[in-house]
């Protein structure tokens, strides 16, 4: 039942259309009330600036290719949050399927004007997955401005087989790194026994899972995973219905990871990627020159990724690395060995330091971490990662402190709430713990899902 489903290209790929406007509503729902506060005027790393950096050392052409992004007509506050509902809106009628190809490029523009120009906040491999995707699922959707199934215009196979291709990819390549990045968790197999309490951002399912399952089940499941990403996506090459059995076993692993760690809209992508191998070829419909070109186009793209992947020839990928397309993938190459959690705190009296809450992060012990993917805080996330290494290298926390500092609304608007209610502080500085979850007798005793360890300062305060 679920292969005759699943064996028509003209039903997945309404499928596929559908989730990637979802992802593309997720992303923008995401910028919405914190792009001012990431790159606005008085935000943590300001695309004005960075622009006029560029302007002043660039030719016009280089600079538009170097930084491919509206903002280049303005980059305040304003002209930032009609960016965001341009896509909003855009992604709406993918989801409705108006105009199917006209409203990917638009959450594609306006996603890309972003990404951009957010420096710190846009480096992630899932930013590049989901422009890639567009890219491909802009040749793989139907034209039209009311399709329907797109029965008139149904996708070429080379098109099915550029979307086949990214999946492929994000899979394979994740366990090659994983292999030659010489990480010793991933060959004792013990990559998987912490790593539900040490990603950016847990979920309570994660807590269940680590405190719960004995050791052996971990190490299963990072045999499972090296199996899974190495071996399974050469499934693609089989009959249907060793497809589609690929397919649920995909889903089934993609399921696992979205309950047990948030990693913003990845896992929903890479899960909806996965619906291009069940189907069947679509029909040879499309002319023979439109298809020719489609195979030399697959063929060409193939190439490109896959030598810069080996390191043997990278120039395109970098040629095209402002626009996040043609990306080389690998998703857990290493493993954190530990979590470290950055605090904003300030005081009024030079006495008493009062946190930031933060909406989503672990903060509190006794908060269980919440599920909230695809949405994805990237302030938030990417603390996470200045977590790991020192201030200097992640000059914008000492921003943060600053427009903390001085009560910048954008800013306040990145945490739940500010503490002080409208006054300034004296002075903000930044503190760093070290986590862990609480072992099943502690929280029974406690009631808390963290425990927490004073490490220090991390940046100095602000006065």
């Amino acid at each position: 039942m679920l292969a005759a489903r699943l064996a028509d290209p003209l039903r997945v790929r309404w499928i596929v259309m559908r989730g990637l406007g979802v992802i593309y509503v997720s992303i923008f729902v995401s910028l919405w009330g914190t792009i001012q506060g990431l790159i606005g005027p008085r935000g943590l790393e300001p695309a004005a600036e960075l622009l006029t950096t560029l302007r002043a050392e660039m030719s016009l052409p280089v600079r538009l290719w170097v930084a491919p992004s509206l903002c280049w007509l303005s980059a305040s506050n304003g002209a930032l949050t009609a960016l965001v509902v341009v896509g909003l809106v855009a992604s709406l009628a993918l989801v409705a399927n108006l105009w199917p190809r006209l409203s990917l490029a638009l959450c594609a523009i306006a996603f890309l004007s972003f990404a951009a120009v957010a420096q710190s906040f846009a480096y992630y491999q899932s930013d590049g997955m989901i422009m890639e995707a567009s890219l491909l699922g802009w040749f793989y959707a139907p034209r039209g401005l009311r399709p329907g199934l797109g029965a008139a215009s149904p996708p070429s196979r080379a098109a099915l087989w550029l979307m086949r291709w990214e999946w492929f990819r994000i899979y394979f390549m994740s366990g090659v790194v994983k292999l030659m990045s010489g990480e010793s968790q991933w060959r004792d197999l013990t990559a998987m026994v912490k790593y539900y309490e040490n990603g950016p951002l847990p979920t309570w399912i994660g807590w269940y899972v680590q405190e719960l399952l004995p050791r052996g089940f971990h190490i299963g499941v990072a045999l499972f995973t090296l199996a899974l990403e190495l071996v399974l996506p050469f499934a693609v090459l089989l009959p249907q219905r060793w497809r589609v059995r690929a397919f649920v076993i995909f889903t089934v692993f993609q399921i696992g990871i979205i309950l047990t760690g948030n990693y913003a809209f990845l896992n929903y992508l890479v899960l909806l990627l996965g619906f291009t191998i069940a189907c069947d070829q679509p029909a040879a419909k499309t002319p023979a020159w439109r298809e020719q070109l489609g195979w030399s186009g697959l063929v060409a793209y193939v190439t490109v990724t896959a030598l810069g992947f080996a390191g043997w020839w990278k120039a395109p990928q970098q040629l095209l690395s402002p626009f996040r397309i043609g990306e080389s993938y690998g998703l857990f190459a290493v493993m954190t060995r530990a979590r470290y959690e950055l605090e904003f705190q300030g005081t009024l009296d030079g006495k008493t330091w009062v946190p930031y809450p933060f909406r989503w992060k672990p903060q509190d012990p006794y908060k269980a971490p919440g599920i909230y993917a695809p949405y994805q805080p990237r302030f938030e996330w990417d603390l996470w990662f200045a977590s790991l290494e020192d201030s200097s290298d992640w000059p914008w926390v000492v921003t943060c402190e600053e427009r903390l500092r001085a009560g910048e609304p954008t800013v306040l608007r990145l945490f739940a709430r500010d503490p002080f209610a409208g006054k300034h502080p004296l002075a903000v500085r930044v503190v760093k713990w070290r986590y862990w979850f609480t072992t099943p007798a502690e929280r029974r005793a406690t009631g808390a899902w963290w425990r927490r360890e004073w490490i220090g300062e991390y940046a100095p305060p602000v006065p």
